[in-house]
């Protein structure tokens, strides 16, 4: 799916008698819908249409506004509380080679366990730094997952081996595949709640 993202635009919010000027990045891309997230890593990104105009777009964020500020500022809440790291960039990347190494190790071995129960055809398994996914399952069948799960209670990080083994019979969030992580991972909305509340605190 091709994306472009523009530059740098911002958005104006008054909230609480004070005006917030924040950063966002917009991606155009083959997409019908529109869509606001809200990443420690990458911020705000609003996604539209690709020939969604500035008008449109203007509107969209008046729209959202609300909901845009109240997890703007509680992300900033938990980032303020997440405990300073007095690594420093050489022992950090030497710590995070550790974890990159023992997850190509460790998940594989978990994706053979619950590939078992649920089915699908893989080709490859890869370990990435991803900024806003925790994993992803292409068209080709190459799963990837984030190294930083390993930071995770083991439970969070089977869930998310689940998740991507399902999208291997369902490339989407139907209420099928909804059904099949389910059924093979009983805890997956406790799982989901977790990531959301605590994948931002998942780093070095």
């Amino acid at each position: 799916m091709a994306q472009a993202a523009d530059s740098a635009p911002t958005m104006r919010i008054q909230y609480q008698s004070r005006l917030y000027e924040l950063p966002y990045t917009l991606v155009r891309s083959s997409r019908k819908s529109y869509a606001v997230s809200i990443d420690p890593d990458s911020g705000i990104t609003v996604r539209v249409p690709m020939r969604t105009t500035q008008k449109e777009i203007d509107r969209l964020l008046v729209e959202k506004r609300i909901w845009i500020i109240k997890h703007y500022l509680e992300m900033q809440k938990r980032l303020a509380e997440i405990p300073h790291s007095d690594l420093t960039d050489t022992q950090r990347a030497a710590l995070e080679k550790r974890y990159i190494d023992a997850a190509r190790e460790y998940i594989p071995k978990r994706v053979a366990y619950y590939h078992r129960f649920t089915g699908g055809s893989y080709r490859r398994i890869t370990i990435r730094d991803q900024k806003t996914r925790w994993g992803s399952c292409s068209g080709t069948g190459t799963l990837s997952f984030n190294w930083r799960l390993m930071l995770a209670p083991p439970a969070i990080l089977d869930y998310v081996v689940v998740h991507e083994l399902c999208h291997l019979t369902y490339m989407n969030h139907s209420a099928d595949f909804w059904e099949m992580v389910s059924s093979v991972f009983p805890d997956c909305r406790a799982a989901r709640k977790w990531l959301k509340d605590h994948g931002h605190e998942l780093r070095l």
